[in-house]
């Protein structure tokens, strides 16, 4: 049996549910109400689930640990079409259930497509508004997570029943309400899943995955009917949510009894893993990358990412540096778990800016004399210490290193090669090609991309071409794992168009430019 268009039918039907509204910022979320005992759901997980309209009371989870096959259970925090009450779920179920070994599918039921083939009495996607409208949903998820102890990294996974493809407002209405959700959910720090049927929502999602400027979902639950456990499908190609990020519905509602216990339920089958956290440029701790830039009057702020975009909007000012020419993000120089900053000031002294997860702290002067210097670039942990090391291009052409020390301080220069003069914009790509080491991006003098493969204590000394040309490009820094693919990343402003992309990387060279923000042409110093 293959049934094209199921429903998962924890839809509230007949009556409206009182709306939630939550206005409150991503970074103004009060984690005051948070549940004293917190946990990451569902972590990794690959097995047999199930689904229940109403959360079983922990006597009948108990039953069910014991004699089913089920080691996971989607559990319904919340929405204004949730359509079952759930005297059970609290944050003390939560972590009973989660200490007795269950893994939990947190899912969502907000405003439905406007298109839906699920009937009437619902709360719909509002499409003139719909990117808002998500954005303000997400963050009651967030709030409803929060409030039963569902940590960040946490999955949250918006049920988006099935609906009709022959309205293209309906349509772009249900992507723009995603691509709100899901970004808003990155600003907290959570994970965005997706749960629709594979004829309609899934299906425009697969179609636009790689859209520039859609900020897509993170896991992929897609519904198929046809009593076949597996997270493979003809109509989700394999380049499309791979590696560990898709759960398939592949039985509708019956009930199953075990332990003596009957539960009406839906059969699920989990293949989920974390996605990879990014190493570097996380200065706000939310997992996703951000971008440093200098504005023209000389105020430096941080522009948050959400895996598919910068967006402008969320930006946090962290300094006045008008006196400094040049800008890098350290790492964590400091050894505190945030993010640092060095700056050079035009008389050639070195400052260190520790970050404090929030904005900068008070400056110490690191050393003197480099306003000679040129193409100061971070580069990791070069030297296999644990501290994040510095490099830079001597008035001689030579590549010097100067490893991080504690302090904060830095050794003095170590020669690692030689020959730069018409190498510019280096960027530490972080251990690009996943050997162990970090690796050093630069534009050669052909005017294209190459990689300089790290060793310890220094590079191997050969040159590896990225395939992409740097004649249109400026500014060129490593951007961590930006699309938290398990490959780092290069970003760069674009001088033709004043775009902010994204060069992602691929282990051996990167994809073409994806644009992450536009009005980049008069920030400078990016870092």
């Amino acid at each position: 049996m293959s049934v094209v268009t199921p429903a998962r039918r924890r839809i509230a039907v007949g009556a409206l549910i009182a709306a939630v509204v939550v206005a409150a910022s991503s970074f103004a979320l009060k984690r005051a109400d948070a549940a004293a005992w917190t946990t990451v759901q569902p972590g990794a997980f690959t097995g047999e689930a199930f689904d229940a309209c109403t959360a079983p009371t922990s006597a009948a989870m108990k039953a069910w640990r014991a004699k089913s096959p089920y080691r996971a259970v989607g559990i319904y925090i919340g929405g204004v079409n949730r359509g079952c009450a759930q005297p059970q779920l609290s944050a003390a179920w939560v972590k009973q259930q989660v200490q007795a070994g269950w893994k939990l599918l947190p899912l969502y039921v907000g405003p439905q497509a406007t298109c839906t083939t699920i009937g009437g009495g619902r709360r719909l996607i509002d499409n003139a508004h719909a990117e808002t409208q998500g954005r303000i949903t997400a963050s009651d998820a967030v709030a409803q997570a929060t409030r039963l102890g569902l940590a960040r990294e946490s999955v949250l996974i918006y049920d988006m029943e099935s609906y009709r493809t022959n309205d293209p407002a309906c349509r772009r209405g249900v992507l723009a309400f995603m691509n709100g959700w899901t970004a808003r959910l990155h600003d907290n720090g959570y994970f965005s899943g997706f749960y629709s049927s594979v004829s309609s929502g899934v299906a425009d999602q697969v179609a636009n995955y790689s859209t520039p400027g859609y900020t897509r979902p993170d896991y992929l639950d897609f519904a198929r009917w046809d009593l076949v456990s597996t997270v493979t499908d003809r109509a989700i190609p394999a380049t499309v949510w791979p590696g560990k990020r898709r759960m398939k519905q592949w039985r509708g509602g019956h009930k199953e009894t075990y332990g003596g216990v009957t539960i009406n339920i839906d059969n699920d089958y989990v293949d989920f893993a974390p996605l990879p956290k990014t190493r570097s440029a996380d200065f706000s701790g939310n997992g996703w990358s951000d971008v440093l830039g200098r504005s023209p009057t000389g105020v430096l702020s941080a522009y948050h990412g959400n895996g598919s975009l910068i967006d402008n909007n969320q930006r946090r000012t962290l300094a006045d540096i008008r006196a400094m020419n040049a800008v890098v993000r350290i790492g964590d120089l400091n050894r505190d778990g945030r993010e640092d900053v060095i700056t050079r000031q035009t008389n050639g002294d070195l400052w260190f800016h520790p970050g404090t997860g929030t904005t900068l702290g008070a400056r110490k002067r690191l050393t003197r004399g480099w306003q000679t210097m040129r193409e100061i670039t971070p580069i990791g942990d070069l030297t296999g210490d644990g501290r994040p090391d510095l490099l830079a291009v001597s008035p001689g052409h030579n590549l010097y290193l100067y490893a991080g020390q504690p302090g904060p301080k830095l050794s003095g220069a170590k020669l690692v090669g030689t020959g730069w003069s018409g190498r510019t914009d280096l960027a530490g790509a972080g251990d690009f090609n996943r050997d162990g080491f970090p690796d050093l991006a630069a534009r050669d003098t052909d005017g294209r991309l190459h990689l300089w493969p790290g060793r310890k204590g220094g590079f191997t000394g050969a040159r590896l071409p990225l395939n992409a040309s740097a004649t249109d490009l400026r500014d060129l820094i490593g951007i961590g794992d930006f699309d938290r693919d398990g490959f780092p990343d290069l970003a760069a402003v674009q001088k033709s168009t004043g775009n902010l992309v994204l060069l992602a990387g691929m282990g051996s060279a990167v994809r073409p430019p994806f644009r992450l923000a536009a009005g980049y042409a008069t920030i400078t110093s990016l870092a």
